[in-house]
């Protein structure tokens, strides 16, 4: 049976084609269950409704996800709700992208 780990391994495998951060790091994936048939239900996001990229994405998981040995079948439940932000990211995954978080101490107020 597949276990979540190696479901996780493989999804950072896929990167959204036009930022080069995985999907995993990127925050694109907000959960996962296998069910006893090894049946692999991902819930996802993307970083906005209209990627012009989404089929890629889903098919880049499906195809990697059914490589996994005893992986029977991959579903994508995509979800809106709670939107993308960046704040989603991984620390990595900031740091890749440049983002810098100013401490609540150092931010100006207005």
């Amino acid at each position: 049976m597949a276990s979540k780990e190696e479901v996780l391994e493989v999804l950072k495998t896929i990167f959204d084609p036009e930022i080069p951060v995985n999907i995993v790091d990127l925050g694109l994936i907000y959960g996962l269950e296998i069910d006893s048939n090894n049946d692999v239900t991902i819930h996802m996001t993307l970083t906005s409704v209209g990627c012009p990229l989404h089929l890629t994405i889903q098919r880049d998981i499906e195809e990697k996800i059914k490589t996994i040995s005893g992986v029977n079948e991959v579903r994508l439940d995509l979800v809106w709700d709670p939107p993308w932000t960046p704040a989603r990211m991984s620390p990595e995954a900031k740091a890749q992208m440049g983002f810098v978080e100013i401490p609540p101490e150092q931010q100006v107020q207005s």
